[in-house]
């Protein structure tokens, strides 16, 4: 595949980018430790150009005791050394660029480890100190200080507070590991602004921010009620001037934003995407959309609706490192995602997951924007049911063991037919080398084969990427939808075989069509009319 020289890319890339997620602890391993690295992943470029992907993104890398999967963040300028040094990042950021690709990094402003520099500082410091303003340190209620400072409910199980040695008390909305950083402090937001730029001066085209909705907390950290408006910490108003300084430096190295925005509230969601704010953010509401024609249909119109007003593309994804594999959670009864519903021992159909998985795709790939790939899905990997003894999620223990975190999602990815020669730092079941690389990439009919023709299709044919979206007639269960130059998406979800729109020939289908030409069930193509 030819490299996309920079003078010739179009600076609006990322309105129709297909962009591939890399967990470099579980993507590729060139050391032979159990644990994906960076040279893992150079080694693994060309297998990604092949795939025709145009950017990767990168989830956290830095230096970190890893007590969350690498968002509990020790220092920002460096590597992991797990993961290799900062030399190789840029070694990494430069030979991906020469075959076209772009790199998007990850940074996690809501909080850092309780490792960093900073909170131990704090620590040291005591109550009172200028350290410990960087923080949300309070003293606790109760005749004692004995009692937390305040209810707020966490984004994991159990208490958003933890005491420390001299009484006080600090804020985590996350893990005990992660202290939330004290966003009104004029030091925070000069951090992280350099280190926007610490990383656009070494060649990243984006930055991916985690949990963007939550760093601005209200005045006094108030008790949570339940309904209240506006929440304690949640899309306080405060947070746009910090994105829209961060778009400032973005603009000056020609650098995009991508959000972590869960908001159920249409309208403040696309606050974030105003000209001056973010470029895009994740549609969460796709992704845990259940495989159901009219809900489907539901989801795209309303992402379209709210990314309307301020000229922002959608983004598509169906998976990513946190939620229930796409094989794994359209096999199962209920098809859509909801954390709280997560369970045990949940039965799964895995030859109908794949089929509407694979179907998945060539929707996912046909919407109008840009689509994120979340690494093995290009493989068809399953969700793996992690040994109770081998759980390393924060999720999991902090829900008292009822959660099965998310640790079966980042399940190092098979490239081989062998087994790996160390045993990976999260086990593979019996079965996954089945699920190679090598092996699909000489099978014209596997999950690889069908997002490589995929990406393909989508970056030379046209019609898609950003732009337009006309829906067209269909029976009950069937969407169907135009792009523009004649390109058609049709996904069968109905009992019966769908009867198919006027059309010149097929570019590409999820599985075979009836001998009628006519489209099964659990099934998608695209056609050029």
């Amino acid at each position: 595949m030819a490299a996309i020289p920079p003078s010739e890319a179009a600076d609006d890339w990322w309105r129709s980018a297909a962009i591939y997620q890399v967990y470099v602890r579980s993507f590729a391993d060139a050391d032979g430790d159990g644990t994906g690295d960076l040279a893992g992943v150079r080694s693994r470029l060309p297998y990604l150009a092949e795939l025709g992907v145009d950017a990767l993104w990168f989830t956290p890398w830095y230096l970190s005791p890893l007590a969350d999967g690498g968002y509990d963040v020790a220092d920002y300028r460096s590597i992991d050394p797990a993961f290799g040094t900062l030399g190789e990042a840029e070694k990494l950021i430069a030979e991906a660029r020469e075959l076209g690709i772009r790199t998007i990094v990850d940074i996690v402003p809501n909080h850092v480890s309780d490792q960093h520099a900073w909170f131990r500082a704090a620590l040291a410091a005591g109550p009172g100190s200028p350290e410990r303003e960087l923080f949300h340190f309070r003293p606790g209620r109760g005749e004692h200080g004995e009692l937390a400072p305040n209810d707020w409910p966490s984004q994991f199980a159990g208490s958003t507070w933890t005491r420390v040695d001299d009484g006080e008390w600090y804020l985590h909305l996350f893990a005990p590991e992660q202290p939330d950083l004290n966003w009104a402090h004029p030091v925070v937001r000069e951090e992280h602004e350099n280190v926007l730029r610490f990383w656009f001066e070494r060649g990243v085209a984006g930055v991916r921010i985690d949990s963007a909705a939550l760093l601005t907390k209200a005045d006094g950290l108030p008790d949570f009620v339940e309904g209240r408006d506006p929440h304690p910490y949640i899309d306080q108003d405060e947070i746009h001037d910090i994105y829209r300084s961060w778009r400032a430096v973005a603009d000056e190295y020609g650098g995009v934003f991508v959000g972590e925005v869960w908001l159920p509230d249409s309208e403040r969601f696309a606050r974030y995407l105003r000209p001056d704010e973010l470029h895009t953010a994740f549609n969460f509401n796709f992704l845990s959309c259940p495989w159901d024609a009219a809900r489907l249909r539901t989801a795209v119109e309303e992402t379209l609706a709210e990314h309307a007003p301020v000229g922002a593309p959608a983004t598509w994804v169906l998976c990513n490192h946190d939620v229930t594999r796409t094989v794994t959670r359209y096999g199962r009864r209920e098809t859509g995602f909801d954390f709280a519903a997560k369970v045990f021992g949940t039965p799964t159909d895995l030859g109908l997951g794949t089929r509407r998985a694979r179907a998945a795709a060539l929707l996912s790939l046909a919407l109008p924007g840009s689509v994120y790939l979340y690494q093995g899905e290009e493989l068809g990997l399953p969700e793996v049911e992690i040994p109770l003894h081998r759980i390393q999620d924060p999720m999991h223990f902090r829900s008292g063991g009822t959660d099965p975190g998310r640790d079966g999602c980042r399940v190092p990815l098979p490239w081989s037919a062998e087994p790996p020669t160390a045993e990976p730092w999260l086990p593979q079941p019996d079965g996954w080398t089945g699920y190679a690389a090598e092996l699909q990439a000489g099978e014209p009919d596997s999950m690889l084969s069908l997002y490589r023709a995929a990406l393909g299709l989508r970056r030379t044919e046209a019609g898609f990427g950003d732009g337009p979206l006309t829906w067209l007639p269909a029976a009950d269960g069937v969407l169907a939808f135009a792009r523009s130059e004649g390109l058609i998406c049709v996904v069968n979800l109905a009992g019966e075989p769908a009867v198919l729109p006027g059309h010149s020939h097929a570019l590409l289908s999820s599985g075979p069509l009836d001998g009628g030409g006519r489209l099964p069930q659990d099934t998608a193509v695209w056609l050029r009319a």
